[in-house]
């Protein structure tokens, strides 16, 4: 037996979560714009690298926020999560299995991690071996990926989601809670960071360290380089559309706001130019190119330091 969902796809993007969950909104007929979807979850604004800067670094941390607020934005997500060293492994497999065909039977969007490479994955069909996906190297879609084999990888993260239209919040509501994560997640709390992570300003320090002592690995440059600058670009959109929705008080301090903003995107723009994607290699060699990059991430923490204050000043005036 074979079930798909015809026109449900992942919308492209560097921060792929975001890229499924918007493919899944489009599908259910959100008009959600995608610097909505990014600033209000919070994603815009924050930053999380590792000590190396791994390739893991946008998707490493706690992102269960990304359920928490999107019910402000009009949307549910209620899934799966396991581990593969967990006693009950097999049996949240076919917990994740029988779900999303259930989902899927009811013409409800799913998405999940590493269906393919680690990354999120739209989950569009099944038949009766496993999941089709659409996702990063995989645009058009692939499968069946066996549902006995999810997870069990390196990684051995099962996550597996149903996407749910919901009534959305205000919006001074959602700008106003968005803002009080955003301050909470920059001083790298355990409760949202891992061992050997740093968020806010602590990340760009552990970016520019790892640059500084050669530390630092070649698809994590690129990597991180192109998804914390999509964040920050959506950043200055959010700030804009917010300010239009609004229309309070703190209508200047949005636009100061936007402005240190571009100036972090601006400043990760050029890490991505020198950084391109695909890296060229895993080891980091060209000294002058790092010392470059160093004043890139230096002037962009600068603006992002004058950023969150900025964000401060808002949530008072909220």
């Amino acid at each position: 037996m074979e079930k798909k969902i015809e026109n449900l796809k992942w919308k492209c993007m560097w921060v792929s979560h975001l890229g499924c969950i918007k493919g899944c909104l489009d599908y259910l007929g959100s008009e959600l714009s995608d610097a909505w979807l990014f600033g209000a979850t919070g994603h815009a604004f924050i930053i999380n690298i590792h000590e190396v800067v791994c390739p893991s670094g946008p998707t490493a941390w706690h992102t269960e926020i990304l359920f928490k607020l999107g019910k402000n934005i009009g949307y549910n997500i209620e899934g799966v999560f396991a581990k593969k060293s967990d006693s009950d492994f097999a049996k949240k497999q076919k917990l994740a299995w029988e779900t999303t065909k259930r989902a899927i039977d009811e013409d409800l969007p799913c998405y999940g991690w590493e269906l393919d490479i680690p990354e999120y994955y739209v989950v569009n069909g099944y038949d009766d071996t496993g999941y089709y996906f659409s996702g990063p190297m995989c645009d058009s879609g692939k499968g069946p990926k066996p549902w006995k084999e999810l997870a069990d990888s390196e990684i051995g993260v099962l996550e597996m989601y149903t996407v749910k239209p919901v009534q959305p919040a205000d919006d001074i509501k959602t700008v106003k809670e968005t803002f009080e994560f955003v301050m909470e997640h920059s001083k790298s709390p355990k409760k949202w960071i891992f061992p050997k992570y740093k968020a806010g300003l602590s990340g760009f320090d552990t970016w520019i360290h790892a640059l500084e002592n050669g530390k630092a690995h070649g698809l994590g440059m690129a990597y991180n380089a192109a998804a914390w600058s999509e964040c920050r670009k959506f950043a200055v959109k959010f700030l804009k559309e917010a300010e239009e929705r609004i229309g309070c008080s703190a209508g200047s301090l949005f636009d100061e706001a936007a402005g240190y903003y571009e100036t972090v995107s601006q400043n990760l723009t050029k890490v991505t130019k020198a950084f391109p994607f695909p890296p060229k290699g895993e080891e980091v060699k060209d000294i002058d190119l790092c010392k470059t990059t160093v004043k890139y991430l230096k002037d962009a923490k600068n603006a992002e330091e004058s950023g969150l204050r900025t964000l401060e000043k808002i949530l008072k005036e909220l």
